[in-house]
């Protein structure tokens, strides 16, 4: 069996799409086909190498889907096949049966736990989390990540109490998920921050109370004038030295500074650390810390009871084979959401 796949060849360049051979499902494995799938920043992370050389080239690619169950393997007992699935890169319910290989030309292609940038995927049990039939593919790919780490940052890692203020610096995917979580929170107020002013007017459909664009304002300054002084949650989204450093300093000295994106490995961050003594807190996040084999359940709930919706959430919608121009224009900061579709 054989399956369209974009195959990450070498770090920096384009992706190659072309077949793969489906491997034979191991014990805990789940064979899935996948409808819907959304390119994520980190895997343009994963591209530019940017936690270091790649030692596993070439590979597969992709966190984040909606699909359906094929088969299972062996001791797979949470999923069934004709299960529709949100396929996740967070340790769900069941077994963890560690990354598979597909072949290519003759050729080994490593893959992790999981990867969606394929019509069929090979992943472990633990990476999906079996949704009712009508769940949409496209919420099942933004349940998959945007939501469960969005609303996780606010939830576990920030612990937000209701009026707090929240400034969130980079409103792409994650960051729209952070500021829908920040408002479900009861926060107030909550500022967006972006350079893309289109950026800014979704996040305020979903809950910013205000916008700063940051190719004209500083938003240390700005924030500070809005705010009368320092936030008590900072969120930074963008993985940048230059921007992490500004957030920190605009967090209050009790206040909860929380790193999303990731940071190149051969970076460095400069900051007066006396504040951490203090109160003050410096964080990153791995996913907000999200369960979602707990979380997706109560957020579909959430959705059917009318708490929130998010059908503004996706920007840009492509077929699986112009997943390329999909990176590209993620690079240009010009994607809140980019869903890919296979035929």
């Amino acid at each position: 069996m054989k399956t369209i796949a974009a195959i990450l060849v070498e770090s920096k360049k384009p992706l190659v799409i072309d077949e793969v051979e489906v491997p034979k499902l191991r014990f805990g494995q789940v064979l899935v086909d996948i409808q819907v799938t959304r390119i994520c920043g980190s895997q343009i992370g994963e591209i530019d190498a940017v936690k270091g050389p790649d030692r596993f080239l070439p590979h597969l690619l992709g966190h984040e889907a909606g699909g359906v169950v094929l088969e299972v393997g062996p001791e797979v007992n949470y999923v069934r096949p004709g299960d529709r699935v949100v396929v996740h890169w967070r340790v769900g319910n069941g077994l963890e049966a560690g990354g598979t290989s597909y072949l290519w030309n003759g050729k080994k292609v490593n893959a992790g736990n999981v990867t969606t940038f394929q019509k069929f995927s090979v992943v472990s049990e633990n990476r999906v989390t079996r949704v009712p039939d009508d769940t949409s593919f496209d919420l099942c790919a933004l349940l998959a990540d945007t939501i469960t780490t969005g609303f996780g940052v606010i939830n576990n890692d920030a612990k937000v109490k209701i009026g707090e203020s929240v400034v969130v610096v980079g409103c792409g995917g994650i960051g729209l998920g952070v500021v829908l979580g920040a408002s479900l929170a009861g926060a107030f107020p909550i500022i967006a921050v972006d350079l893309d002013d289109s950026k800014l007017q979704v996040a305020k459909r979903y809950g910013a109370n205000y916008g700063i664009s940051s190719k004209e304002k500083d938003f240390l300054s700005a924030s500070k004038e809005i705010l009368e002084g320092f936030a008590d949650v900072v969120v930074d989204c963008t993985g940048r030295p230059e921007i992490l450093e500004k957030a920190f300093e605009l967090t209050s000295p009790q206040g909860r500074c929380i790193g999303v994106g990731v940071m190149p490995f051969d970076h460095r961050l400069c900051i007066n650390t006396l504040p951490l003594h203090f109160g003050k807190i410096l964080t990153g996040s791995h996913g907000g810390s999200s369960k979602p084999a707990k979380d997706i359940p109560r957020y579909l709930k959430m959705i059917r009871a009318g708490k929130f919706e998010i059908s503004g959430f996706v920007s840009h919608k492509l077929p699986f084979e112009q997943i390329n121009q999909g990176i590209e224009l993620m690079r240009k900061g010009k994607v809140v959401h980019c869903l890919l579709y296979f035929n």
